[in-house]
C-alpha cells in the first residue's frame, strides 16, 4: 500500500496521523524479520517501567521487590486458572531445572534491589547485564545451544554500548555492592538458561514461582520495614505487579520457548534503554547524549543478530522443504 506525501508540514494534525500510520506499518515486515523476537522485546518494554515506579514508592527495595512479586503470583495464579496449562506441558514431576530457573530468579531480584542499596545505582545495571555472557557460555555448556557468530557479535557491541550508556552515571561503587550485582547477572544468566531447557515443562509455572519465592524471602523485610499505603504506592505497586512483572513473565515465557537462551537474553537488554525514556516522558530528565549513543549500538546488536538468526532459519527451513 503506497500513501501520498501530504502538503501541509509533516508534524499538523494529518500530518502525524501519517508518521504514525507508517511507524506501523512496519510492523508486518519487523514481525516477519524477527520471529518471536518482539515477545521478549515487550517483556523487556514492560519490565523497563520499575525504574520510574520504583520513584514512586519509598519502601525498603526488599519490600517493593516482595510486594510486585506477590501481586504478579496473584495475577499469574489467576491466568492460570483461566488459561489451563496445554496437556503436552503437564508433568508429573517438576525437573531440577525448573527448581534452579525459579530459584535463580527470585535470587536475581533480590540480589538487584541489594546491589542499587549498595553500589551507585548504574553499576547494578551495568553489571547485571552482563548477563548474556553468563548465558552464552551456560547454554553453550548445559544445553549445548552454541552462540552464533552474529551472537558473538552482537555480545561484544552490546557490551561496549552498555558502559557507553551508562558513561555518566557511573561511580566508584562498593567492592560488595558491585559483587552482589555481578551475582545477581549470573542468576540472570542461570535463569534463561534453565528456563529454556525448561521450554516444554511449562516456564509459565517457572516464572510463577520464581515469584512465590521472591515473595517468601521479602516476607521479613515487610515486617521490619512495613510498607506505608499511600494514593500513589498502592497504584504503583499494582500496576508493577500485575503488568510489569505480570504481564511481562508471561511474555518472557512464552518468547523462550520460541528462541534461544543466548538470543533471548540479548533481546531483554532492551530494558535499560527504556528506562530514561520513560523518566523523560514523565519525569522531564533529560537522557545524556552517551545515552543515545550506547542506546544506538545496543537496539542495533539485538535487530541485526535476530534478523540474521531468523534469515539463518528460513533458509534452512527452505532447505529442508526442498529435500
Amino acid at each position: 500500500m503506497t500513501c501520498t506525501v501530504p502538503k501541509e508540514h509533516p508534524f499538523t494534525g494529518q500530518g502525524a496521523v501519517l508518521v504514525a500510520a507508517f511507524l506501523w506499518s512496519t510492523s508486518g515486515l519487523l514481525i516477519r524479520l524477527l520471529d518471536w523476537h518482539p515477545i521478549v522485546i515487550a517483556a523487556a518494554f514492560l519490565w523497563s517501567t520499575s525504574g520510574l515506579l520504583i520513584r514512586l514508592l519509598d519502601w525498603h527495595p526488599i519490600v517493593i521487590a516482595g510486594g510486585r512479586a506477590l501481586v504478579a503470583a496473584i495475577f499469574m495464579l489467576a491466568v492460570r486458572f483461566v488459561v489451563p496449562v496445554p496437556k503436552s506441558d503437564v508433568k508429573n514431576k517438576r525437573p531440577a531445572s525448573f527448581w534452579i530457573s525459579a530459584f535463580a530468579n527470585a535470587f536475581a531480584v533480590i540480589t538487584f534491589v541489594t546491589a542499587n542499596r549498595l553500589t551507585a545505582s548504574a553499576n547494578a545495571v551495568l553489571l547485571q547485564y552482563s548477563s548474556p555472557i553468563w548465558t552464552a557460555l551456560l547454554a553453550w555448556w548445559v544445553i549445548k545451544e552454541k552462540p552464533r557468530w552474529e551472537q558473538w557479535g552482537a555480545l561484544i557491541l552490546v557490551i561496549s554500548g552498555m558502559l557507553i550508556f551508562f558513561r555518566e552515571g557511573l561511580g566508584a561503587g562498593t567492592l560488595l555492592g558491585d559483587g552482589v550485582a555481578v551475582i545477581s547477572g549470573i542468576c540472570v544468566g542461570i535463569h534463561v538458561v534453565f528456563l529454556r531447557m525448561s521450554k516444554d515443562n511449562n516456564p509459565r509455572d517457572v516464572m510463577l514461582m520464581s515469584h512465590i519465592i521472591a515473595f517468601t524471602i521479602s516476607i521479613p523485610f515487610i515486617f521490619l520495614y512495613p510498607p506505608e499505603f499511600t494514593a500513589s504506592s498502592v497504584p504503583a505497586i499494582l500496576f508493577m505487579g500485575l503488568v510489569q512483572q505480570g504481564v511481562a513473565s508471561l511474555f518472557f515465557a512464552y518468547g523462550i520457548k520460541r528462541i534461544s537462551a543466548v538470543q533471548t537474553s540479548l533481546t531483554s537488554t532492551i530494558e535499560p534503554l527504556c528506562n530514561p525514556v520513560w523518566v523523560f516522558f514523565i519525569l522531564g530528565e533529560e537522557p545524556p547524549a552517551s545515552a543515545f549513543i550506547g542506546g544506538a549500538m545496543i537496539l542495533t546488536a539485538v535487530l541485526g543478530s535476530s534478523i540474521i538468526l531468523n534469515k539463518r532459519k528460513q533458509r534452512e527451513y527452505n532447505r529442508r522443504s526442498l529435500e
